[in-house]
């Protein structure tokens, strides 16, 4: 059934690794007005980790096994590694963090998702607060999914949105970017560089088979939640070739 799933998503995926948004990159202030607006999927990504380990493992007290140990060992792991990660300079922080940081580095504009998170608190539910946003429509629509997929507390949806969506589809993705991006002399982009190289080892490495067997186990022998999987995987593809497209349209 990964198969079958891999097989059906093969044509977006592939639009994605071959997008042209990774070629515009040639100045300094492409690379910003990238990094402005990717930042929110870099966000909202962890939101999608942190409901995984909710589901597959036990947050609660008092502590009881968790019906899942294998599926939790690899969510925690996967956490472990994208919550409390080492950046380039060997301290520990998010990968969210390290991205920030990658932005202050090209002087690239934190104000905007810095009062996005801290503004969350004012509204009732995410969704009033993505709707409310000054955010283009593709970011928005990027965002509300996620956050669909999230509340639906489907686990093997939410699952697969993180593998197919994410895991196993970053690292082709950001190959293609540390291919052609401008890296100039005068230009420090390090960090991102990092930020970039970092995933493509851990996720292609380490987190991508992870996520593969936590789908095998969330969805066994179940057709349908291997078909709400799949149609899962498409729609999160398909909102990432609108992410891209936007952004490439900025540029």
């Amino acid at each position: 059934m990964i198969d079958r799933i891999e097989n059906e998503i093969e044509t977006l995926k592939l639009q994605l690794i071959d997008h042209p948004l990774y070629k515009m990159m040639d100045r300094k202030e492409d690379i910003q007005i990238f990094m402005e607006h990717h930042v929110y999927a870099v966000w909202d990504f962890m939101s999608l980790v942190k409901k995984l380990q909710l589901d597959l493992t036990t947050t609660s007290l008092p502590w009881v096994p968790n019906k899942m140990p294998f599926a939790g060992r690899l969510i925690n792991e996967i956490v472990w590694g994208e919550e409390t990660d080492i950046n380039k300079d060997g301290i520990a922080m998010s990968h969210f963090e390290m991205y920030m940081q990658s932005m202050d580095q090209v002087g690239a504009s934190t104000s905007s998702i810095s009062k996005f998170l801290n503004e969350i608190e004012k509204f009732d539910t995410i969704q009033d607060h993505i709707n409310s946003a000054d955010l283009p429509d593709f970011i928005k629509n990027f965002l509300l999914f996620t956050f669909d997929v999230i509340e639906s507390d489907k686990t093997h949806v939410i699952a697969a949105v993180f593998t197919f969506g994410r895991e196993d589809l970053i690292p082709d993705m950001f190959i293609e970017m540390v291919k052609t991006i401008n890296n100039e002399p005068n230009l420090d982009l390090s960090h991102l560089i990092y930020y970039l190289e970092r995933h493509i080892e851990v996720d292609s490495g380490e987190h991508g088979p992870m996520a593969l067997k936590m789908i095998q186990e969330l969805c066994g022998d179940d057709p349908v939640k291997w078909d709400e999987a799949l149609e899962a995987s498409k729609t999160a593809l398909n909102h990432r070739i609108s992410l891209w497209n936007g952004i490439a349209s900025l540029i």
